[in-house]
């Protein structure tokens, strides 16, 4: 199970009608859409996914005026790969509402950000991730209740929170204000953060901003510093230090590594 090229925050006004797949591929929507599926429309409220068989036809809106945003992740697929899919009960063209996509999402975000370090072990973390995102997947087929919403207090309302920040990565989002609105102390906010995510509040601000960043390197022409403004950041010192540490490499750099790699294709 070979990944061959990942793209990030895909965001579109308008229909995909008819768009056919000449690969496997993953399709990760962050927004609410509908889907064509056998001349009939399905609407997915929440997130969702949809794994694409080679030569299928993907035909898809957005349900409101805001668009969609979704992730594409193309995969080479072998024989067994298919069988190991089947085994796990896992639907083709189909779309599939998550229940939880905490692990989902992260993942592709980790896969995102490790696609530009060219490692020894990139297609081991590669097919690895895959097969994570897979059992998760899976696990939302059967509805197996996620622990964390039982354990942890206020599961439902930082999850939101959570997919509201990857959502708005160029709101100044305070978590004294975040804490407020939920009603508790902002040492018992960032608790509940923690355990509920493995990250704190600032880490998932921080990744917010440089993946929205990294996307307009990727398409558009913008420079450095519009960009360091659009994401919030008030000096373009600490957005291109900020973005190294994270990111493997500085901002000038990635966005060539891109445009030589094509959209940070992995081959």
């Amino acid at each position: 199970m070979k990944v061959t090229r990942i793209t990030i925050n895909n965001r579109r006004d308008s229909a995909v009608s008819g768009e056919r797949s000449m690969e496997h591929q993953l399709l990760y929507f962050r927004t609410p859409a509908i889907f064509r599926i056998q001349e009939k429309d399905v609407t997915v409220n929440g997130r969702s996914v949809m794994l694409c068989s080679r030569e299928s036809q993907r035909s898809f809106r957005p349900s409101s005026a805001k668009g969609i945003r979704y992730d594409i992740v193309t995969v080479n697929m072998n024989s067994s790969d298919k069988q190991y899919i089947e085994s796990m009960n896992i639907p083709f063209d189909r779309p599939i509402e998550l229940s939880d996509d905490y692990v989902i999402s992260s993942m592709l975000r980790s896969m995102s950000s490790h696609i530009m370090h060219k490692s020894l072990y990139q297609s081991e973390f590669m097919e690895l991730s895959m097969r994570l995102i897979l059992i998760a997947i899976s696990e939302n087929c059967h509805k197996i209740p996620s622990g964390k919403v039982e354990t942890i207090p206020r599961y439902s309302e930082l999850k939101a929170l959570r997919d509201a920040i990857y959502d708005d990565p160029m709101n100044h989002w305070s978590a004294e204000e975040m804490s407020e609105d939920m009603g508790i102390s902002r040492p018992y906010f960032h608790r509940l953060y923690q355990s509920a995510f493995g990250v704190t509040c600032r880490q998932d601000i921080i990744e917010s901003r440089l993946i929205y960043a990294s996307e307009l390197l990727r398409n558009t022409d913008m420079s450095i510093s519009v960009i360091a403004e659009t994401c919030g950041y008030d000096s373009d010192a600490y957005f291109m230090r900020q973005f190294k540490q994270h990111k493997g490499c500085t901002p000038s750099e990635y966005r060539r590594r891109a445009a030589a790699n094509g959209d940070l294709d992995t081959e």
